[in-house]
């Protein structure tokens, strides 16, 4: 047999395969379907959001008082307790006044002795003036007389400085509190000898209402804070850590001048503190709020995505396909961030879903598009 007759029929069995096998891989491409990928979305929107500074704050005390004695005696009664809320001249600590009650008899017995010796020196100077007038005593006698009276007349003053200083220490033996506040530990019981001005102090008092609250903000900001100061109050917000209750107070400090080492200024801000919510010496996050950015747009957090030509978010169009948009992310408020260009208001964005996609593809939204900050997870 002819093996030309032989390779045809091979040859053309091969055409066919292929051919066969060409018509099926070109039937599979146009019939395949088009899937979209399910997205959760939100509308962008804009409204009115603050413009604020955070920063980490610790609580001090509006006043803080250390009471000490100021005379040497004995501490006969406590009348207060460790941690008690005090008013402003609640009795706080007695001394024993019996040393001090002495010294001020004597002061004022020393007093009456003198007055009535200042009293008689008067009369005869008096007297010995109207001689010197009749002629009959000389004037010698009479500046003598003179001088004795004025002489005694200063003693007199000198007691009575004596009679305010005893007294002034026999009321030292009774100690009030000079402000109110809550007090700390006692440090010197009954029966110990205190020491005027002298350690251990007997107690601390700390004033919590109102109360201060101390935080630094980076110097560039320095410039905002006076531009806004002079437009009004600036309200301060403070939460403690591991709280979720903020209070809510107003700069009342700017420092003179900046931290060099850190390049930060110290501000201060007073809380009314009622309810005793802020304690001095705990840290609180601390939001200073400047202004209100009325026409913001805003986009829910997780609409941002960073890739690297910077921040972008996926905007689904008219026609169910995403386009990849280039903004320019700012702050973040809340649950929200401010979009400051790339974004209109009403615009729907991607917020659920963008690692699936690419430009151009279709989507299936899976919920009601929501406004900013509504978008259901």
């Amino acid at each position: 047999m002819n093996s030309n007759h032989i390779r045809r029929p091979i040859l053309l069995g091969t055409l066919a395969m292929l051919a066969f096998a060409g018509g099926c891989n070109t039937k599979t491409v146009h019939t395949a379907p088009m899937f979209a990928v399910p997205v959760v979305v939100a509308k962008a929107e804009q409204k009115t959001v603050p413009i604020d500074l955070t920063a980490i704050g610790s609580a001090e005390a509006y006043t803080n008082v250390s009471i000490k004695a100021q005379v040497n005696a004995v501490l006969e009664e406590v009348h207060i307790k460790e941690g008690q809320f005090v008013r402003k001249g609640d009795l706080l600590f007695t001394l024993d006044a019996r040393p001090f009650e002495a010294s001020l008899a004597q002061a004022q017995a020393s007093l009456a002795r003198d007055k009535a010796q200042a009293q008689l020196n008067r009369v005869q100077a008096e007297r010995y003036a109207a001689l010197y007038k009749a002629g009959v005593a000389p004037k010698e006698t009479l500046d003598q007389m003179q001088a004795n009276a004025d002489a005694q007349q200063a003693a007199v003053r000198a007691d009575e400085a004596a009679v305010q200083s005893a007294q002034l220490q026999l009321d030292y033996c009774k100690i009030y509190a000079p402000t109110a506040g809550r007090t700390g530990a006692i440090q010197v019981y009954p029966g110990n000898i205190v020491k005027q001005n002298d350690v251990p102090i007997l107690i601390v008092i700390n004033q919590i209402s109102p109360i201060f609250m101390d935080f630094s903000i980076p110097e560039q900001y320095l410039g905002n804070v006076d531009k806004f100061m002079k437009q009004g109050r600036l309200q301060v917000e403070a939460t403690p850590y591991g709280d979720t209750k903020a209070e809510t107070g107003y700069l009342t400090f700017v420092d003179n001048t900046v931290d060099n080492t850190t390049g930060t200024i110290k501000l201060k801000a007073t809380f009314d503190n009622s309810d005793n919510h802020l304690w001095p010496g705990q840290f609180s996050t601390v939001l200073l709020r400047l202004a209100q950015d009325e026409n913001a747009t805003v986009v829910p957090s997780q609409t941002v995505q960073n890739g690297q030509s910077g921040d972008f978010v996926y905007v689904v169009k008219s026609d169910s396909s995403v386009e990849q948009r280039t903004v320019k992310a700012g702050r973040t408020v809340g649950a929200d961030t401010v979009i400051s260009s790339g974004l209109q208001p009403g615009e729907t964005v991607v917020t659920d879903g963008q690692l699936r996609l690419i430009p151009g593809m279709k989507v299936q939204v899976t919920n009601a598009p929501a406004a900013s900050g509504s978008t259901q997870p």
